[in-house]
């Protein structure tokens, strides 16, 4: 269906593909992996052909359909959620568009002496809608938008009125409700909510054309693809199964290259030991001569290229009271939408609560009242003794000044701090030589986020407060995250959609429902067994 065959790519300085080749083939669906920066993005482009390799060739079928989704959404407003969902499925849209226009005109008073023609107009749009399928579009629109968890209420309002996270869904939503022969998907699970990313698995699973598709969450990943595609140093490399597997046979490979490049080396090692031994004699003369051309024939074995890893440091934190927090007959509205009546929770030492519920049900409110960062109604939120608190919020990013350096940044958050250990806690974080003098408005989600935990982590607190820590980095950075999370000796209080993470940290879990709140002690494993649900929302 689709090849690329010796494609080469630079980016200004930075070669991103060198004489690579791939397929994707009718009803593959692949997992394309590889570092921030190693031209994931630029490969769906050339795809596309809204960029062009500079060398080699990118064949699609001729009449072949093909739906992409990007990061980046352009502008929406004007129309309704499900019309703007429409119009990714061609004409039908524009006929719904005027279908509507003309059931206002029919209800407008002012125009009663254009009645007739406007229902003979009337009955013509509707006679097309029909024929189009329309009303089963509409149908399949709402579907989708439904499972990606949008209120009849939204999908009726004004699109121009969500913010890009919802407005990243409808165009999301766009795609799935094409159906095209090929999806390419960048980042679909970014912005979305665990019970909207498990309807996406279902979707995508028994979706029948091609899928090439990016992820951050391994776990979304592994139930999908069953091909993964690796970028590597320019190359592409292919990989039959789904990304666990790929993991093991990448460590595989890795030892086996490993030990090929140690085994090269002892024994050119001994070849040159014996060429500088025996070059001044002309007894062996001969036998050095043989060695030396030996030596220039030889197709070097490279050691395996070492992947920048990340390791975050938790320095030990002071020890805190067995009581962090508690929440006493806790009362909690928004205008006439109230979020907790009454509600008592109390969290110990040691304990790693995951928040779990629907949009809306109170899981950043519940962060916000532990961390300050909002007041109760009624009711009252007490920290205990000796507890230092680091708080994660999802807006922390905005807050980043975007014309300070990184170094900067780190200067002015901690200005008793020497030069060399703050060096040292930008390295810890991924911020290397020359990334320390990026100005913060060019970095990345992922580098906007080591950041703020860089300044969250720099004096270590004993109690940790996350609300979606794990948004925006790719799967490594997350990775050596929860590592370093793992061996953290303190207390927990977080919200993630990333399930690996979930299942890797957590050791209790708060359910927040409509009709209360459940605790169930055990992780975020043993609740999906006790429960038979990933989620809240998925009864």
């Amino acid at each position: 269906m689709i090849r690329l065959d010796n494609i080469s790519k630079q980016n200004g300085h930075q070669i991103l593909y060198i004489e690579a080749s791939a397929t994707l083939l009718r009803g593959e669906k692949i997992g394309l992996v590889g570092p921030n920066g190693s031209g994931k993005t630029t490969l769906f482009r050339m795809i596309t052909g809204q960029e062009q390799p500079d060398e080699g060739q990118v064949s699609v079928d001729r009449g072949l359909t093909i739906g992409y989704f990007s990061q980046d959404v352009g502008e929406m407003s004007g129309r309704s959620a499900v019309a703007e969902t429409m119009e990714g499925a061609g004409p039908v849209s524009a006929v719904a568009a005027e279908l509507k226009e003309l059931e206002h005109a029919l209800a407008d008073p002012d125009r009663a002496d254009e009645m007739e023609q406007i229902l003979e107009r009337y009955g013509e749009v509707q006679h097309r809608f029909e024929e189009l399928d329309g009303y089963a579009l509409e149908g399949r629109a709402r579907e989708v938008l439904a499972g990606l968890s949008f209120s009849q209420e939204m999908m009726d309002g004004d699109v121009g009125n969500l913010s890009g996270g919802w407005k990243m869904r409808v165009a999301l939503a766009r795609i799935l409700l094409m159906r095209p022969d090929v999806m390419l998907l960048d980042e679909p699970s970014n912005h979305l909510d665990i019970e909207s990313l498990i309807w996406l698995e279902q979707f995508l699973k028994g979706f029948e054309g091609a899928l090439l598709m990016t992820s951050h969450d391994r776990a979304f990943m592994n139930r999908i693809v069953n091909k993964i595609v690796e970028i590597d140093a320019g190359t592409l490399t292919s990989y039959t199964g789904d990304y666990e597997f790929y993991e093991g046979q990448r460590a595989l490979a890795d030892k086996q290259q490993q030990a090929q490049f140690e085994r090269q080396q002892a024994m050119l090692a001994k070849e040159v030991a014996f060429i500088e031994r025996f070059k001044a004699r002309a007894s062996h003369a001969a036998q050095v001569q043989s060695r030396v051309k030996k030596l220039e024939k030889i197709e070097k074995v490279e050691p395996p290229r070492r992947r920048q890893i990340i390791a975050f440091d938790f320095l030990p934190a002071p020890r805190s009271g067995e009581d962090v927090a508690s929440l006493s007959h806790v009362r909690k509205a928004y205008g006439n939408h109230v979020i907790y009546e009454d509600l008592d929770f109390a969290i110990r030492r040691r304990e790693r609560w995951c928040v779990m519920g629907i949009n809306g049900a109170g899981k950043s409110t519940l962060l916000k009242l532990v961390a300050g960062a909002t007041a109760p109604d009624d009711g009252s939120v007490t920290i205990g003794g000796s507890v230092k608190m680091g708080y994660f919020a999802q807006h922390a990013m905005d807050l980043i000044d975007g014309e300070l350096t990184v170094f900067q940044s780190l200067e002015e958050w901690f200005p008793q701090a020497g030069q060399g250990s703050l060096r040292a806690l930008a390295g810890c974080f991924g911020f290397s030589g020359d990334d320390v003098e990026k100005r913060c408005r060019v970095l990345s989600g992922g580098e906007k986020a080591r950041l703020v935990m860089a300044r969250m982590l720099y004096d270590p607190p004993n109690f940790l407060v996350l609300d979606e820590p794990t948004n925006h980095l790719d799967i490594a950075t997350k990775e050596m995250l929860i590592k370093a999370l793992a061996d953290f000796e303190g207390t927990m209080l977080f919200v993630s959609h990333d399930r690996h993470f979930l299942a890797a940290l957590s050791n209790r879990v708060l359910e927040l429902t409509p009709e209360g709140v459940h605790k169930y002690g055990g992780g975020y494993t043993e609740y999906v067994a006790r429960t038979g649900h990933e989620a809240p929302g998925l009864h």
